[in-house]
C-alpha cells in the first residue's frame, strides 16, 4: 500500500489552540494512541469553529458532518505534554471543505502529526447535504 501523502497550504492556518496530553490519552506503548489523536483533533476542530461563531450541530442554522479524515503520524507524544493544534480551511468544493491540522510539540518543536477531515454542510432536520453558504465561502475560500 503506498504511503498516505498529505500537503497542506501554510497560508490557511489561522487559528491555534493547545490541549494536554492526558493519561487516558495514552495506550500500552506509553505514549498517544492514534484514537486518542483522532478525539484530540475533534476537540481543535469544535475549539475552531466555536471561535468562529459556526455551530457544527444544526441547531442555529446549517450543521456539518465530518465526511472523511486523513492522519500521518510523525513522532510520539505522552502523557502531560502540551500539543498546539493548528487549524485552518481548505480545498472547498460544492458541499463542504477541509480542515487541516498541524499538531506540534512546543517544547522542543516536535512535529507530530498532520491531519485533515473533510467536511460538509448538513441540514440534520432533512437529513441531507447543502451547498456551502455564500458568506462562509466569502469568508473563507478566499486565502
Amino acid at each position: 500500500m503506498p504511503r498516505l501523502e498529505l500537503e497542506l497550504p501554510a497560508h490557511a492556518f489561522c487559528f491555534s489552540t493547545q490541549i494536554e496530553v492526558r493519561v487516558t490519552d495514552v495506550n500500552a506503548a506509553d505514549h498517544l494512541g492514534n484514537e486518542a489523536l483522532v478525539g484530540l483533533l475533534s476537540e481543535a476542530r469544535a475549539r475552531f469553529l466555536h471561535h468562529l461563531g459556526i455551530d457544527e450541530t444544526g441547531r442555529n442554522g446549517p450543521g456539518i458532518l465530518v465526511a472523511d479524515l486523513a492522519v500521518k503520524y510523525r513522532a510520539e507524544a505522552h502523557r502531560h505534554d502540551a500539543l498546539l493544534f493548528e487549524t485552518g480551511f481548505c480545498d472547498f468544493n460544492k458541499y463542504g471543505a477541509d480542515i487541516i491540522y498541524r499538531v506540534s510539540r512546543p517544547a522542543d518543536q516536535t512535529l507530530i502529526a498532520i491531519a485533515k477531515t473533510g467536511f460538509v454542510f448538513f441540514d440534520y432536520q432533512a437529513g441531507k447535504m447543502l451547498t456551502v453558504p455564500d458568506d462562509f465561502r466569502q469568508q473563507f475560500a478566499a486565502g
